[in-house]
């Protein structure tokens, strides 16, 4: 049985449009990918000094479990040279697991919703392009709810 796996992509690193070309590309071992929603570009949060990210949502069909999907984007990641130097730092490539279907999974390695998803525009507002009547399977909203709720801030631009 397949499920509908929601990603969240980002860059700063080298070409970065480039590289969210190729993660989309070779997310297509781990299942099929249905949606991507256009390229962001997006200023950091958190850590702020580096650059800017380029970010975009992916929905991808995958008949993996939640975990083995993990494994298989960490290995991507790896694969196209990310370290993991500087928590929230500069990447070639990220690519987290926003939400699996209407599952909740809280794992040590692996927590389902993403638990700052709801509070990131440079993730809302590109999964909200593919998918804005998607519900939060937690906070029982709409990911166009979440969104309209931010607070001003976190410049996210269209490209």
């Amino acid at each position: 049985m397949s499920e509908i796996a929601y990603l969240s992509l980002g860059s700063n690193l080298g070409d970065r449009e480039t590289n969210l070309r190729r993660a989309i590309r070779d997310l297509g071992a781990m299942g099929r990918v249905i949606s991507a929603s256009s390229f962001y570009e997006t200023e950091p949060v958190e850590f702020t000094g580096q650059g800017w990210f380029l970010n975009c949502a992916v929905a991808l069909e995958t008949a993996a479990a939640s975990a083995e999907l993990m494994r298989g984007l960490l290995g991507i990641e790896r694969e196209m040279g990310r370290q993991r130097i500087q928590k929230k730092g500069p990447r070639i490539i990220d690519i987290d697991i926003l939400l699996f279907g209407m599952a909740v999974v809280n794992e040590p390695e692996l927590i389902i919703p993403h638990p700052a998803m709801a509070k990131r525009r440079f993730v809302l507002e590109p999964l909200a392009e593919i998918a804005p009547s998607l519900m939060h399977p937690v906070l029982n909203k709409t990911i166009r709810e979440l969104l309209l709720e931010l607070p001003p801030g976190q410049l996210v631009k269209k490209k």
